[in-house]
């Protein structure tokens, strides 16, 4: 048994050794699949994607689609890359390009389409087939839209501009162009997006301003324009957007949409504008892992010796450059970008190279001779360019950190500064003294006012920087109408009612005895005051004819009053009794407006008045008088400020004074005056303040017991009652001028 036991264990270790190589050796032919070339077609209008490798695939590999960006991906486990480039361009139907990156023994292939769309895989032979499916509405198999250039020489009209809204809140702006050759330009601007439609006239129906505030989208308005023999097109949009262009066959589709901070994301970032990939790896080393970013970007990636270690990350459907700063916040490091090279080290490493590339910088900058150049200017003042060539800034290299911003590990900087943060201790003699202002620390600028010349002596190096940074100050200002309105109103309205009642006795005045018996000699006499009734009464020789019992008349402020007189007598007695009645109704309206306009530069203080000076006496030290003089005038004084929006943010000092009332020292003044800063839109109207005074009065005088009497009572009173309203409101609308009024 023993004999037969040895043959039997060799023959089993002999076949498990057997097993193992040759498992072996199917895993290392596995690990050599490699994919050779990709190729997109389109047969019998469909379009197909052919990926070619090296053995036949045992399955078909798994893969995933996003909607936004379009792109659809396939994921060859045990499968490497030979094709010597990462990037295939395609431009064929829907497909544009194509994206290959190989990660370990792992190899992701990526479809970047123009619209997402659904797909299928087939393994025929060799090669791997993706078969996408038709766009609705997508153009023909045989028209791929030509985005780059315009092949069209001649200058044809645009067809139609229209402005939709699209799902989820986005502004679409649908172009038809005259051909599906025509070529777009579409770039962001600041806060606008400019779109230029080349070879293409804009029809008089089309040259329009699309206010489209009221749909609910990004995007205000919509401007159409004709520039040479190219159309432009201005959107702007306001917040936080995002855009993206595609055509369909003739039709050009610009769509802007909302940027929405989602708290789930590791990092907000309005900043990012890379193309979105998404990342899943296990302890994957940091150079390997830069290397799939370099690969997916245009840019080269350079890293230090010192960039080492592994980082785990799952990021999905993010921007490229977001990923980066990712990266490189967990790993503590920093990069510098110099045109599409970017060198990745830790801090202290880029800043001690930005050290010695700006003492190296000051070296060659002490060395070099000064040199006198002359600049002309257009619009603005010398000593004004010469004081900002001269003024002592805050310069020196540009630095941040992980820990500089929220959300950013690092920034990527242009041209030859640097970006990360060296985070020890710094002294300012690390600052270079070229970058302290523009000039150099040696050189000087001046101004020459005669000839509104600037005269600089400064080394050559220099001089382009300079030019640069006066073209970017010697522009035209905006100029700007401020029209101010001040409309004074006043509405009065007054009523009073009077009376007089008297009585006249002719006996007194025939020699007889006046007034009225009581009995035996005593009489009695009437009137409104002592004198009137003894003269009524005939005594003392005196004789009055209308002696007044109650002698309550209307005092008219304006005007006259309206009278109604009745005399009862008795011829036999010879004894009159007089009434007359007034009355006073008055109503007035008035208003005074007062429109004083300016214009002036932006920024620029304006100061418009008008009126005359008031003579007064004022005492001087050695006792006599002599003559001054007040001002009573109307003043408009503005300085205006053009905001980023469009908008014109107006510091405002207005007065208004008048001559008032006349007191023993002199004529009163009557002041109106108004001081604030207030934000108007172009060519709107704003009210920035008003006053409203209102003055009523009730007034009664009566004769007391007799006034109160029912009916009758109205004879022995007076009443008036008077209504005052004035109101004051002050209006101010800014408007910007044309440009082309001011060059």
């Amino acid at each position: 048994m023993k004999i037969l036991q040895k043959p039997h264990l060799g023959w089993l270790f002999g076949h498990f050794w057997l097993a193992v190589i040759l498992s072996l050796a199917g895993t290392i032919a596995q690990a050599q699949v490699a994919i050779q070339a990709v190729t997109g077609s389109i047969l019998s209008g469909v379009e197909v994607v052919r990926i070619d490798l090296s053995e036949a695939l045992t399955a078909v590999p798994a893969g995933f689609g996003i909607q936004s960006p379009a792109r659809i991906a396939l994921d060859f486990p045990n499968v490497v890359s030979s094709m010597g480039r990462s990037n295939i361009e395609v431009n064929q139907g829907n497909l544009k390009s194509v994206s290959v990156v190989q990660v370990g023994n792992r190899t992701r292939v990526v479809l970047n389409l123009k619209q997402y769309t659904a797909y299928t895989t087939e393994i025929k032979d060799k090669s791997l087939l993706v078969v996408l499916a038709a766009v609705a509405g997508g153009p023909a198999a045989t028209a791929a839209p030509v985005f780059a250039e315009n092949q069209s020489r001649e200058v044809q009209p645009l067809r139609d501009l229209d402005f939709r809204r699209g799902e989820e809140g986005s502004g679409r702006v649908v172009i038809s162009l005259p051909n599906n050759q025509v070529g777009v330009d579409v770039r962001r601007q600041g806060q606008t997006l400019l779109v230029e439609i080349m070879k293409t006239a804009l029809p008089e129906g089309l040259r329009r301003r699309l206010d489209v505030a009221d749909f609910g989208t990004p995007v205000k308005t919509v401007t159409t324009s004709q520039a040479s023999d190219r159309v432009r097109v201005l959107i702007e949009p306001q917040g936080q957007w995002v855009h993206s262009a595609y055509q369909t066959d003739d039709q050009f589709v610009v769509e802007v949409k909302a940027l929405k901070e989602e708290p789930s994301k590791l990092s907000q970032g309005p900043g990012y504008t890379g193309q979105k990939l998404s990342l899943n790896f296990q302890s994957i080393e940091v150079r390997a892992l830069l290397q799939v970013i370099a690969d997916f970007t245009s840019f080269n990636i350079i890293t230090s010796d010192a960039v080492s270690g592994t980082v785990t990350l799952r990021l999905q459907d993010v921007p490229w450059d977001q990923a980066l700063d990712i990266i490189l916040q967990a790993k503590g490091l920093a990069m510098r970008k110099t045109d599409n090279v970017i060198w990745i080290a830790p801090p202290e490493e880029i800043f001690k190279s930005q050290e010695v590339r700006i003492a190296s910088q000051d070296e060659l900058e002490d060395r070099e001779q000064l040199t006198f150049y002359t600049i002309q200017l257009k619009y603005a003042l010398a000593e004004d360019i010469a004081a900002s060539l001269n003024r002592t800034g805050y310069g020196g290299s540009v630095f941040s950190s992980s820990s500089a911003s929220a959300g950013s590990g690092a920034t990527v900087s242009s041209g030859s500064s640097t970006a990360g943060a060296y985070q020890g201790s710094r002294t300012s003699s690390s600052v270079s003294r070229s970058a302290s202002r523009i000039l150099s620390y040696r050189g000087t600028a001046f101004p020459e006012k005669r000839t509104n010349q600037v005269i600089v002596n400064d080394i050559p190096s220099r001089i382009a920087k300079i030019r640069a940074m006066i073209d970017e100050l010697d522009v035209p200002l905006r100029q700007i109408l401020i029209e101010a309105r001040i409309v004074e109103a006043k509405d009065s309205f007054g009523k009073a009612l009077g009376v007089k009642l008297g009585a006249t006795d002719l006996r007194a005045q025939q020699g007889g005895d006046g007034g009225y018996s009581i009995g035996g000699g005593n009489r009695v006499a009437f009137g409104t005051s002592y004198g009137n009734a003894v003269a009524s009464s005939g005594a003392g020789g005196t004789v009055d004819l209308t002696g007044n019992f109650v002698n309550l008349p209307v005092v008219p402020t304006v005007g006259q009053a309206a009278t109604f007189g009745l005399s009862i007598f008795s011829a036999a007695a010879n004894r009159f009794l007089n009434l007359e009645l007034s009355a006073l109704e008055s109503d007035g309206k008035g208003k005074v407006v007062s429109s004083p306009r300016v214009v002036t530069a932006n920024l620029l203080k304006a100061v418009i008045e008008q009126g005359e000076e008031l003579p007064y006496q004022v005492a001087t030290s050695s006792g006599a008088t002599s003559i001054a003089f007040k001002k009573i005038n109307l003043k408009l004084e503005v300085t205006p400020q053009i905001t980023p929006e469009g908008n014109v943010l107006l510091t405002l000092d207005i007065n208004k004074d008048t001559v008032g009332r006349s007191t023993p020292a002199g004529y009163g003044l009557d002041t109106k005056h108004v001081q604030t800063v207030v934000l108007v839109e172009n060519g709107g109207t704003v009210v920035i303040g008003g006053i409203f005074y209102l003055t009523e009065t009730d007034e009664e005088i009566k004769v007391p017991f007799l006034g109160d009497l029912p009916g009758v009572g109205n004879l022995f009173k007076n009443k008036a009652k008077t209504s005052t309203k004035t109101e004051m409101l002050v209006f101010i609308t800014p408007k910007m001028m044309p440009e082309k009024t001011i060059r």
